[in-house]
């Protein structure tokens, strides 16, 4: 489509430290281009769902996989559009193992004029051995002055 912009991992790392969950997660960027996000999210007490395990909560993982998906549908629409999670599915493949980063890869798979497909999954040391795995789809919404918002460029 026309309207496709690349994403820069600077733009995308300006544009997170802007999402305050992820800040207090601690996630980072680790890459974020054209239809393409991955983020690193950190092991840490915050996030663990089994104190007597340690084992990393659900939740955690959903906030990776969402916004990693989010991030390449930002990566794919105009820039200062919004998009909004319409679906979000996830299956959790196996529990993530303490101690160690989820990583969150999400890809756009189809861009419509209203609707973006993304799917993505949530591994630790091998991407080929996912912890969780998902697919989501995000609304666009029309680019107006009452839906846009300002997108901090990188070393804003």
């Amino acid at each position: 489509m026309a309207d496709t912009k690349a994403m820069t991992v600077e733009v995308a790392r300006a544009r997170l430290q802007r999402v305050r969950h992820c800040v207090v997660l601690g996630m980072t960027v680790v890459e974020g281009r054209d239809g393409r996000a991955i983020l690193e999210l950190p092991y840490s007490e915050k996030i663990i769902g089994n104190p007597e395990t340690g084992v990393i909560a659900g939740g955690a993982l959903t906030t990776v996989l969402d916004t990693a998906c989010g991030y390449a549908v930002a990566g794919r629409t105009d820039k200062g559009q919004i998009s909004t999670t319409m679906d979000l599915r996830i299956d959790y493949m196996k529990p993530a193992k303490p101690g160690k980063s989820v990583y969150g890869v999400a890809d756009v798979y189809r861009l419509t004029d209203n609707v973006v497909f993304t799917r993505g999954k949530a591994y630790q040391d091998n991407p080929d051995e996912p912890v969780a795995h998902c697919v989501a789809t995000f609304m666009r919404l029309p680019l107006t002055p009452d839906t846009t918002f300002p997108v901090p460029e990188a070393g804003e």
